[in-house]
């Protein structure tokens, strides 16, 4: 079964105590949202419909529900999800699932600035482009971007995997390139066809870290310095 909500005209309170109320026993579809800014937070189960664009701050701590948005999306998509799904048909805005620990965020168009900030364990697919640092202190998971990704990239990635199918401006600090290995493709492969988005496998590369402690060798070579003085 389905219950609708309408959600023109009324505030996050309203309308999150209709949508709680109905969630874990029907799949939720709710228009007229795009004025609302953290709607679908902290659900652990259920399947939500946004119809149209949605606000800011949508979906965070999600840690089950599966949330979809036939529209764009706002800023700062899923913060902190740790597990579920977040589909989106079109754009967001900046920081598309930063801080999260488990979970699958996928942007079908483009997004802004500091995507996959410091993921810590997030599968995170952008169909379009990213703007600059994205994955900043990334800490395990994965982040896919079909398109091109702005400056900074990967900046300071401590661990986990970036996947661009398209070019770069530059590459953050402890970056490495890494060959593409068949359980890469494989991946890729499967996340591609699974959320339809355009993209072959072989034009992607891969980045990560070219140490795991970054800041341990820069701490080390400032005190060889101090020590050369």
């Amino acid at each position: 079964m389905s219950f609708a909500v309408d959600a023109s005209g009324r505030d996050l309170r309203s309308v999150s105590r209709e949508l709680k109320a109905a969630v874990e026993k029907e799949t939720v579809t709710i228009g007229g949202a795009a004025h609302i800014h953290g709607l679908a937070a902290g659900l652990t189960t259920g399947d939500v419909s946004i119809e149209g664009n949605a606000g800011d701050y949508l979906g965070v701590l999600n840690s089950g529900a599966a949330i979809r948005v036939r529209g764009d999306a706002g800023r700062y998509l899923a913060d902190n999800m740790t597990g579920g799904t977040v589909v989106v048909d079109g754009d967001a805005g900046h920081g598309v699932g930063q801080y999260c620990y488990g979970g699958t965020v996928i942007v079908r168009g483009s997004c802004g600035d500091f995507t996959a900030v410091m993921n810590k364990g997030a599968t995170i697919v952008i169909g379009g482009n990213v703007g600059d640092e994205a994955a900043t202190y990334m800490l395990a998971g994965d982040l896919v971007i079909a398109g091109d990704a702005g400056i900074n990239l990967g900046n300071y990635l401590i661990r986990g995997n970036i996947y661009v199918g398209g070019n770069w401006e530059s590459l953050g600090n402890n970056t490495l390139l890494q060959e593409m290995t068949e359980s890469d493709h494989a991946k890729l492969s499967r996340l591609l066809s699974e959320y339809h988005i355009d993209g072959d496998t072989n034009n992607f590369r891969k980045i990560g870290p070219l140490s795991e402690k970054p800041f341990y060798k820069a701490k080390v070579a400032i005190q060889k310095k101090s020590t050369d003085l």
